[in-house]
């Protein structure tokens, strides 16, 4: 059973395409089964992907108004990881489904069926708070939370935090923060720095121990339509996102560890009443 993981910050530039592409394509080869759903209109995890989005016929626009099964439309990128495309089209869902019933659970609704075939679904969010976001965060099991450490970013976390919470009692009691995810970092600003130990003392070990830093080849990868790791895994970048993926891997093991002892736990407390 997959774990959905939203790369979300309703920030703008921080980095959740550039993350939610890497991140595909970084677990595509340890090897896990990955599906990537691109939920922004802008359509860049799409084209960062190497699939065209202008000459896409179905996307995930369709799916969301129940004119197409998301199994029917998945597309098999190069890097071994599927992808649900979008474009420009999404803008119009969101408006279509301002005023239809559950509309925050279309997202959940269509990944349901899908989620047996893979180990991780990862939903790439439009830089806001609005409807889109709102399914994926339905959706997810958790949330990875990119962000450049910079003055004004510690107060938008604290505004999606606050989302979370709020969305957690009425739509996703089991919502988590996977993670936040330090980007474009540079370790020669005083702020950041400053700003990276804030992050730590407040979230703890929530903040993962990988930090992006800036990185002439992690930009020019989308140009290419691939991840960092598959045009340069090398670089910076490149071991970046990799080391990421396998904080994700080690996480995920550690709750079903857990999940396994707690089980042993409340077996073993039956067995002796």
């Amino acid at each position: 059973m997959a774990r959905i993981i939203a790369v979300a910050n309703q920030k703008g530039g921080v980095g959740k395409t550039t993350t939610a592409v890497n991140l595909a394509a970084a677990l595509a080869r340890t090897p896990k089964r990955v599906l990537l759903v691109d939920l922004d209109p802008q359509g860049n995890a799409t084209m960062g992907s190497g699939v065209d989005k202008r000459q896409i016929e179905e996307t995930i626009c369709d799916v969301l108004l129940g004119e197409a099964d998301a199994a029917a439309i998945l597309m098999r990128t190069a890097e071994d990881f599927d992808l649900l495309p979008a474009n420009i089209e999404l803008t119009a869902a969101e408006i279509s489904l301002m005023n239809q019933g559950e509309r925050e659970q279309r997202l959940k609704t269509a990944l349901a069926p899908l989620r047996a075939n893979y180990d991780y679904i990862l939903i790439d969010c439009p830089p806001a708070l609005s409807l889109l976001t709102l399914n994926a965060l339905t959706a997810a099991d958790s949330i990875i939370v990119p962000m450049q450490c910079e003055y004004y970013a510690l107060e938008g976390i604290s505004a999606l935090i606050d989302t979370i919470e709020a969305l957690k009692g009425r739509l996703n009691p089991q919502l988590e923060i996977e993670g936040v995810l330090r980007t474009m970092f540079d370790v020669r600003n005083n702020l950041a720095n400053a700003v990276s130990a804030e992050l730590t003392k407040h979230f703890g070990d929530r903040v993962f121990r990988t930090i992006v830093p800036r990185n002439v080849r992690l930009a020019e990868a989308p140009s290419h339509g691939q991840s960092i790791v598959g045009y340069d895994r090398a670089s910076r970048g490149g071991i970046a996102y990799l080391g990421l993926a396998g904080e994700v891997l080690r996480r995920q093991r550690e709750r079903e560890q857990a999940g396994k002892a707690g089980t042993a736990g409340t077996a073993a407390k039956e067995t002796a009443a």
